[in-house]
Formats: C-alpha cells, sequence, structure tokens
C-alpha cells in the first residue's frame, strides 16, 4: 500500500514545476487553472497581503503524489486564487491516494494553526467533493457546501450537421438563420491569432471589445485585471495555449473571443462584441465558429465556463455544478 510522506512546504510555484506537470497528468483533475503557470501569475497579481502556505507529499519512491497549493490570511487557509479568474479550482493528487492526502490536509492546515479552510470552484466530480466532507465531519468540524456558480460544458463528436442536430429545433433554426444572414454580408471575416508578438499587439482591440459589450464587462475590466489579462495572454501565448478569434466586418473588428486550449478541451475564457454590429449576432456567431473549430479538430469537449449567459445553452451547453466548502475548525479537535 503506497504511503504518503509528511508535508514539505511549498515556497514558491517554481520549487517542483516539472513534478507538478507531471502530476497534473496523474490527477483526477486536470485544468489549466492549477497549473504552477497560472497560480504564479494569478500570484503576482492579486496576492493582496496573503502569505503562500501550501505543500506537496510524496509517496514510497519519493515522486510528488500530491500538492495543495493554499494562501494564508491569519488562521485562515484557501486555495490560491478567486472566483473571479479562476473557473475551477483543486487540489492536484495521484489517482488513488486521495483517501490518504485529505486526512494529511486537515492534520497539517491543523499543525499550523489553521482554524478554518475555504474551497472555492470545485467542479462537481471533484474527489475533493467526494470525500473530503464526510471525512470532515467526522472529525468534528463544522462543513458548509454551497452552490457556487455553473459552468455549461458542450461534449464533442461527429460532425459540424451532427453538433446541429443536437440542439433543440429552436436554436438550431435560429443559428443557421443567423449564419446565413451574416454570411449575406459582403465584407466579413473570421480568424485566430496565436502568436505571441501578435497577441500582445491584439490586446488592446479584445479589450475594447470587452469593455464595450456591456457596462458589467466594462465594471469588472479595472486596470489591475486588464493588466492580469495582458500577462494571462503573454504567458499562455507563449506556451502555445492561447487561441484570440476576432471577427471582422466592413475592415474592423467587431467581435473577439479570447480561448485557452489545454487538455483537448477548449474553454472561452471571455469575449467582446460591438454594441453597433448586434444585428448580426457577431459575438454568438464568433463563438459558434470557435466551437467548430474545436469540433474538427477533435478537442473532447468546449467549456463556456463561469456563468450561465442564455447563449452557452442555445449553444447546447449542459451546466457543470461548482461548489464552495468552507471547514471551520471550530470545536473540532486541536
Amino acid at each position: 500500500m503506497t504511503e504518503l510522506s509528511a508535508a514539505t512546504p511549498l515556497t514558491s510555484f517554481g520549487q517542483i514545476r516539472p513534478q507538478w506537470q507531471e502530476l497534473l497528468g496523474r490527477s483526477a483533475v486536470n485544468n489549466l487553472y492549477i497549473t504552477p503557470a497560472w497560480q504564479e501569475l494569478w500570484w503576482s497579481a492579486f496576492q493582496d497581503g496573503a502569505s503562500l502556505a501550501g505543500f506537496y507529499l510524496t509517496d514510497d519512491h519519493g515522486d510528488v503524489a500530491a500538492i495543495a497549493s493554499l494562501s494564508r490570511s491569519g488562521d485562515r487557509y484557501s486555495l490560491v486564487g478567486n472566483s473571479d479568474t479562476f473557473d475551477y479550482n483543486d487540489f492536484i493528487i495521484a489517482k488513488g491516494l486521495e483517501e490518504r492526502f485529505y486526512p494529511a490536509l486537515l492534520d497539517t492546515i491543523g499543525a499550523n494553526g489553521g482554524r478554518q479552510l475555504e474551497l472555492f470552484s470545485i467542479g462537481e466530480d471533484s474527489p475533493t467533493l467526494a470525500l473530503l466532507p464526510e471525512l470532515a465531519r467526522a472529525r468534528g468540524y463544522a462543513v458548509d457546501i454551497a452552490e457556487e456558480d455553473v459552468a455549461p460544458r458542450l461534449m464533442l463528436a461527429g460532425t459540424w450537421d451532427e453538433y446541429l442536430s443536437g440542439l433543440s429545433k429552436k436554436d438550431r433554426h435560429e443559428l443557421r438563420r443567423k449564419l446565413r444572414r451574416l454570411e449575406g454580408h459582403e465584407n466579413w471575416r473570421w480568424y485566430c491569432v496565436s502568436d505571441a508578438a501578435e497577441v500582445a499587439s491584439r490586446m488592446d482591440d479584445f479589450l475594447d471589445l470587452m469593455r464595450r459589450s456591456d457596462d458589467a464587462k466594462a465594471e469588472f475590466l479595472t486596470d489591475e485585471r486588464a493588466a492580469f489579462f495582458r500577462d494571462m495572454a503573454a504567458t499562455t501565448a507563449a506556451a502555445g495555449v492561447l487561441r484570440l478569434f476576432f471577427m471582422e466586418m466592413d475592415g474592423k473588428p467587431v467581435a473577439a473571443s479570447l480561448c485557452l486550449d489545454y487538455d483537448d478541451v477548449r474553454m472561452l475564457y471571455n469575449s467582446g462584441h460591438d454594441p453597433e454590429y448586434r444585428y448580426y449576432s457577431v459575438g454568438l456567431l464568433l463563438h459558434s465558429l470557435c466551437l467548430r473549430d474545436a469540433l474538427e479538430k477533435g478537442y473532447r469537449y468546449f467549456d463556456f465556463l463561469r456563468g450561465n449567459e442564455p447563449y452557452k445553452y442555445r449553444l447546447g451547453g449542459a451546466d457543470h455544478q461548482l461548489y464552495r466548502i468552507t471547514l471551520d475548525w471550530a470545536g473540532a479537535p486541536a
């Protein structure tokens, strides 16, 4: 039976970067947000006085077998990140070792004076959701589980025509009608930008379209978040992950979709469009073209990510539930 070592403090995101990357491929949870590169990006931008308090465990062979990327403020621990810029979060654990990791997690945090652990953006299929609450309750901890949000996704298989046939009759008719209307415009095109230098040169266009889409996006896109978007785009483009799609009409950009391709999944991270071209449904149609491209590339699914905006369901998305889990040490054994 595989045993896990005592916890070794995680002092930086580069400390065990190769082992971290390798472990992701052996973990039940593997997504871009829990890679060391994304977490390092977030930490540089939004640390806000918290301290790094994570750790890792090794197995009998000395291989890294579990990573808890945690931050700490006082006696409160949480996963590194926040729900504004992380659509998913979790621990990274070699499959089959989850039941050994979670007791070590509680023991390590408790031994270091932690009194609360907050986990956010935990997917409905996560071992953490399935195993940790029951274990914590058995130890006398107060556990709160709340539905945090949804992240609709669409499984991809077959041809574009098969995809269309899977939509409701109304949605299929509307998408085809809107595509015909767009194709009737004499001067339009769509394309993808992925080269790091070209991405950097087009981020002003993307952020401008994002701000102009609606008031909520304009309010969300503070200077701090805009700087994060630029840094994130540079890092993910250099890693070959970012796909920045544009639609142009009459020689100017009217819609943009920033997608991230990871582990045979295309994620629609954010987008924007010119309100003056809403008649042509440019935002929705560019998303559909990004989806079609992912289907034709053989990706496993298209992830619309956090939020229940109606267009996600019109394009066939089905909810994937996200949860927030809070463990309170009050009354629990020391």
